[in-house]
């Protein structure tokens, strides 16, 4: 068995105790590896739906908890919660967004580095059960009677920190499952979590809002509290770990192998184990391509979360169809822009594997929502059906990349041929991108709690700058992709080679 102890490490890899239950039910007494595959990507899936669903509450009861400035409120809307029932209540709120947020973001790069160097099973599972235990105390204000602004502040805070363990776990775990020949789409696939898991929120959030508004935060608490159980007991890290390997039948599988990782590479890291030694936070951000997808998240993820936590509040005040809808009904509504995400994650997973183009198919996808963003506000208001179009097609310009960065670009880079065969770094990569992606999701919602008080045009007017400097930011990259696609490179199995220019081989350690 793959065990071992070092210095760097803070753990001994075992075998995870449902699995030794889940082999009982097996004749030869050991899983498949594509059996394996499918029970990491499974979890990894649902684990992080619930991460995103213990986020989506925010959103759903800000309506409630804050006093319209148009005033529009129905009997279940609970006529709002101090301090947030004032004329700052808006503005209070979109702090508490920005506390969340700036501690995830923070929290996102150390989680990342010591993503590589601990458990992932067990760091995940602290993850998912300590963001169940604060989004669970955000609600039980509601029957305390808690309208202290420094307690919302401080478990948001703490709340941001939980949550920031999740990404680099999650992406990890399915990077040290599937390599990059088919990862656009399997990506793309598996990206859907995060819009499946906004509309498990919302429809969550909602429908236990009628009972009181602390019932939207505890329900998804539960979920992601019993799923992080679930994933301590089954979550197998790696092949290593598990003594798995692929049969002579499963060549053309979906582990594909000989882009960034040899064969003989495979081979021994099947048999010994994974390479012991962990990229170093600086070291990871000189990975060509690195700093630019991560500098694109930026203003992709400041979009994608503004959305996040403010389109329910936009739908109540906005007359659709001559008529304002309630809070439930615009929780509701709100999901067909996740359901928009779940479509362009996997287009734009689909799309980037035929073209072989990451940043083609990421800066095409940016491009288009800015006239996207600009049709559903300008539109979005005539009728209920033109709403819906129009809010599905945001939802699928506007998450495409995101779930294309985070999921399937980050998973390149983590296994980049610079770091010559080194497999932990996807943690750290993927920490530096989505950390810094974050960093944008922290500012895009707090501005909006500010610019919405005085227009909403104003908050799209900054939504599509945020979009256009995002797509111009790939533009080297995408120049060299056409140039591969219509002339062909040495490097074209590298979705970042407008970035790799001559650079000192990587230190890989600390």
């Amino acid at each position: 068995m793959a065990s071992w102890t070092s210095s760097e490490f803070l753990y001994v890899e075992i075998k995870p105790p449902g699995i030794h239950f889940l082999e009982r039910f097996k004749r030869s007494g050991k899983l498949s590896f594509k059996q394996y595959q499918w029970l990491v990507f499974g979890l990894t899936f649902v684990a992080y739906i619930a991460f995103h669903a213990t986020r989506k509450p925010n959103s759903i009861v800000k309506g409630t908890l804050s006093k319209s400035p148009t005033g529009h409120f129905k009997a279940t809307d609970q006529g709002g919660w101090a301090p947030f029932d004032g004329p700052d209540g808006t503005a209070l709120l979109g702090q508490i967004d920005l506390a969340f947020l700036s501690v995830y973001a923070v929290g996102m790069f150390v989680a990342g580095h010591l993503g590589d160097r601990l458990d992932l099973r067990t760091f995940l599972t602290i993850g998912m059960v300590g963001t169940g235990v604060f989004t669970a105390l955000f609600g039980v204000a509601f029957w305390a009677n808690i309208h202290s602004f420094y307690y919302f502040l401080a478990i948001q805070t703490l709340a941001g920190w939980f949550q920031s363990i999740g990404w680099p776990c999650v992406v990890a775990v399915l990077g040290n499952w599937f390599d990059k020949k088919r990862r656009g789409v399997i990506m793309g696939v598996w990206s859907a979590h995060t819009s499946i898991g906004n509309i498990v929120g919302s429809l969550i959030a909602t429908g236990l809002l009628k009972f009181g508004w602390g019932w939207s935060f505890v329900g998804p608490a539960l979920l992601i509290t019993f799923l992080g159980l679930v994933v301590y007991l089954f979550l197998p890290v790696n092949p290593p770990a598990v003594e798995a390997e692929r049969d002579g039948t499963e060549v053309d599988s979906t582990m594909r192998l000989g882009d960034t990782i040899t064969e003989s590479f495979l081979s021994s890291r099947m048999s010994t184990g994974f390479d012991r030694r962990a990229v170093g936070f600086l070291a990871a951000w000189k990975i060509p391509g690195v700093a630019i997808f991560a500098f694109c998240l930026f203003f992709t993820k400041l979009v994608s979360y503004t959305f996040l936590y403010w389109l329910p509040f936009y739908v109540s005040q906005t007359e659709i169809g001559g008529e304002h809808l309630s809070q439930e009904t615009s929780g509701n509504l709100s999901t067909l822009f996740d359901v928009g995400g779940v479509v362009g994650g996997i287009l734009a997973g689909y799309f980037s594997d035929q073209l072989d183009g990451r940043a083609i198919t990421a800066g095409g996808f940016i491009y288009l929502t800015i006239p996207a963003l600009f049709l559903y506000r300008t539109y979005g208001h005539i009728s209920m059906t033109i709403n819906i179009i129009l809010m599905f097609t945001a939802g699928v310009f506007v998450n495409g990349p995101y779930a294309l960065i985070t999921t399937a670009v980050a998973a390149d880079l983590g296994t980049h041929k610079s770091l010559k065969g080194n497999a932990r770094a996807l943690a750290t990569v993927t920490a530096i991108i989505d950390g810094t992606g974050s960093v944008g999701a922290a500012i895009g919602p707090v501005l909006t709690g500010y610019i919405a008080a005085i227009s909403w045009d104003a908050v799209f007017y900054m939504l599509m700058t945020a979009a256009l400097i995002s797509g111009l930011l790939l533009t080297k990259l995408i120049i060299t992709e056409v140039k591969t696609l219509l002339y062909g490179s040495s490097e074209e199995d590298e979705i970042v080679s407008a970035a790799s220019e001559p650079r000192p081989p990587i230190d890989v350690l600390i």
